[in-house]
Parts: C-alpha cells; structure tokens; sequence
C-alpha cells in the first residue's frame, strides 16, 4: 500500500513526535508498504515565533498538492496542525480525499503557557482541524477521555513503541558525578515545566540532557545542575542507563516517549499524576506519581529496574505500528462524495 504522512514535525527537531513517526515510517516500510513523508525540508521555511529552532512550511499548498497528486497515495495520514497539516487537510477536502490524523501535542495548554488564548478558543480549532478525519489517533485512553469530553468523537487509539535493542540497561559508571543522578531528557522548554526539576530539593546531582529556548536562563539560575545539551543515539541511550531516575516534570505532555525508553534502559521515572505518566507508568513498580516530585524522585530510587525492563519490553514498535496501519483508511470513498455528486446533478441537469 502507497502510504502518505504529512508532518510539520521533523528532522533536525528532536522530539517524540519526530522519533514516533520516524520509527512508524520504519516499521511500515518493513512490513511491505511504500511510505512518502511530505516535510517542511521539502519547502522554503521561516523560524516558528518563540521557538525559532523549529521551521514553518511558508505557503506549502500548491508544491504540497503536487506532491500528492504524484504520490496517488491509497492511504494519507496528517500528523500535526501546523502549516503543513492545514494545508494537506485542505487539499483532501476539497479533492474529496479521505485521511486520517493524529494528536500527539496539547497545543491549547502550549499557547496559553505563551500567549494569552483562552483553552477553549485553541480547542474550537482542534476540533475543527481534526472533526473532517477519519480517525484522529492519540496515544493513551486518558487522552482519549479528556477530548471526548471536549466533542472530539472520531478517535481512536495508537500507542507509542520504544526501540529496547538500542534503550537498555548498561553500566551506570558512563556518567562520573555524584549519586544519586536524577536526569531530565527532553526539549528545555516552558511547557516542559524543567523549572519544577531543577528547585525539588536531591541529595546528588541534577542533570539535564536536551536543548532549548529556556536552557540560558536555567543553567544561569542552577549552576549546580549539568547541562550535556541533546544526545543522540547510542550517546543518549548510555545517559538515560547511568542515571538512577528520570524525572518527569511535564504536566501538558500526552504520552512522554522518553518515560519508555528510560524504563527500556531500567531506570524507574518520577512524575506528576497526570495525563502521559499515568497511562505509561505503574505507580510503585515502573515508576512513582506524587504531587511532590521530589518525594517521587526518592520513593521511585527504591524500584525494582527489571521490572521496569520488563514493562518496556511489551511496548516495542511493531505492535505499535500495527495498530497505526489498522486505523488507516482508503484514500477514495466507496461513493462519491456529496458536494461531487451534486456539482455532477447541476452539469446533467
């Protein structure tokens, strides 16, 4: 099957919607599909407004649709709202094309951190963005909860997966600072809450591992933590393994890729109850909630790392990616769709 994924989300950005999708891509290509993804590398980019390391497709629609129309995808799947995503929803609108999307970011709580948009305007949008869909896929069933009590009502549901050849436990001596290590991964970013890690109070060392627009002030205002910036690959995998916990401090996060891999490599994580570490962790096995993250962090030190192994090892990609290929749908409809019909009413008539 010719499969199409359009994302505004991808290289050089470091994040869990660019690994998921990266690995769904994969994954597909290795169960037998043809698989096209439309990126912004494909179009002329500006520097998104706060967050300039992330680019913007400016004016994608016409190059967007020639790109589609050359693909003739059997299946289309829009992953993000971003430039790219509207203009690809556009275009199957309006060439009665059907798709399916996903949610993977809670974009109304990332604006309202930035900017003075009221929660409920941002979600008008979404809905709006994802209402045309097929299906619009999220990660866990908190988050399907949470937006079908706000009117979403095509969803369904995609895991995320963790590659547990390269996320396994290794020796903890890869990191020479004094334990216990508790270790943040991820974008250094408001909505991350990394403030809320670096002032719990530890008794070792805090280290933060990833980049962002808030690193500058962080690492101004706790010299006592180490900053390494982003990790890749087999450099990455050995920091999460050298730690003895992950602390999550997100509270607007929908999944938290990271919480997997760090349970793939052993090390338990720490986090707040809310949505994303409660459906990906089990409290006082893999990982410990608690509204204190430093009593969290202390209590989760005490866990079992096997178990946390274990738990990972049930998540790999290819079920997770099964799951993707099952939710999609045929790009042509069965019949055609009304608007066609009636245009086709007016010619004859």
């Amino acid at each position: 099957m010719r499969i199409l994924i359009v994302t505004d989300a991808w290289f050089p950005q470091t994040n869990g919607v660019v690994n998921t999708l990266a690995q769904t891509s994969a994954w597909l290509g290795r169960f037998g599909h043809e698989v096209r993804l439309i990126t912004p590398r494909d179009f002329h980019t500006l520097p998104c407004p706060t967050y300039p390391e992330i680019r913007v497709a400016v004016l994608p629609y016409r190059m967007l649709g020639r790109s589609i129309a050359s693909f003739n995808p059997q299946a289309l799947h829009i992953a993000t709202e971003g430039p790219l995503g509207f203009a690809a929803r556009r275009y199957c609108l309006r060439h009665g094309l059907r798709f399916t999307t996903s949610y993977h970011t809670q974009f109304p709580h990332y604006l309202s951190s930035r900017f003075p948009v009221p929660m409920c305007v941002s979600y008008a949008v979404l809905r709006r963005f994802h209402g045309p869909a097929e299906r619009c896929m999220v990660g866990t069933e908190r988050v399907r909860a949470e937006l079908a009590a706000r009117g979403f009502n095509n969803l369904a549901h995609w895991p995320r997966g963790v590659d547990t050849q390269l996320f396994r436990p290794r020796e903890k001596t890869f990191l020479d600072l004094p334990r216990p290590i508790a270790a943040y991964v991820g974008r250094v970013a408001v909505e991350k809450n990394v403030d809320a890690f670096l002032r719990m109070r530890w008794p070792g060392t805090k280290l933060v591992v990833g980049d962002g627009p808030e690193r500058c002030r962080l690492q101004a205002q706790h010299p006592d933590a180490v900053f390494v910036g982003y990790r890749f690959g087999e450099d990455l995998a050995a920091h999460i393994a050298a730690a003895d916990v992950l602390i999550f401090p997100s509270l607007t996060d929908t999944f938290g890729l990271v919480n997997l891999e760090a349970l793939a490599c052993g090390v338990p994580v720490a986090a707040f109850p809310v949505t994303g570490p409660i459906d990906v962790l089990r409290d006082g096995v893999t990982g410990a909630l608690d509204t204190d993250l430093a009593r969290a962090a202390e209590r989760a030190l005490t866990l079992d790392p096997k178990a946390c192994r274990e738990h990972a090892l049930r998540s790999g990609w290819d079920g997770c990616t099964r799951e993707f290929e099952s939710n999609l749908v045929a790009c042509q409809p069965a019949v055609a769709p009304l608007w066609r019909a009636g245009a086709a009413e007016r010619v004859t008539g």
